[in-house]
């Protein structure tokens, strides 16, 4: 009898801190891009999450022999990589007060530009980006939705 009360007193005490477990690991998986021309692993990593871009439509150069690599990186040493296996989304942290996660960084290898972001997840499953520069207010906004 005693164990089972120790046992469903480990779980009262634990269940808050296992559902904040499960509501921050919802945004790990494999994501279509809004365009759905790509698909990115989000991954977490310490308590940080993580994006790798694992899947791209067209994922060879127009000679169709040679793999898209990131010239457009604004530094020299990373144009050469490929942009299947680069990570992209770095640093984002759950916050439980915003029910968001934030404080990360997302990198569009079209554009070359690495901008701060915070994500959201809606209602609908849908992972919502904002991409911003300084101030949050102003920025792109992207809508990622998960594979099957």
């Amino acid at each position: 009898m005693s164990k089972y009360l120790i046992a469903l007193s480990f779980i009262f005490i634990a269940s808050p801190f296992l559902k904040a477990q499960s509501v921050n690991d919802k945004i790990v998986g494999v994501w279509y891009t809004e365009d759905n021309r790509s698909k990115v692993e989000v991954f977490k990593k310490g308590n940080e999450y993580y994006g790798k871009v694992i899947w791209l439509v067209e994922d060879t150069n127009a000679d169709g022999s040679s793999p898209k690599i990131d010239v457009e990186n604004p530094d020299e040493k990373l144009q050469k990589r490929k942009i299947v296996g680069s990570v992209i989304l770095t640093g984002l942290k759950w916050d439980s007060d915003e029910g968001e996660w934030n404080d990360g960084e997302i990198y569009d290898p079209k554009t070359g530009s690495t901008y701060s972001c915070y994500a959201i997840l809606q209602e609908d499953g849908k992972l919502f980006f904002k991409g911003y520069i300084g101030f949050s207010l102003i920025g792109k906004s992207t809508l990622w939705t998960r594979t099957k």
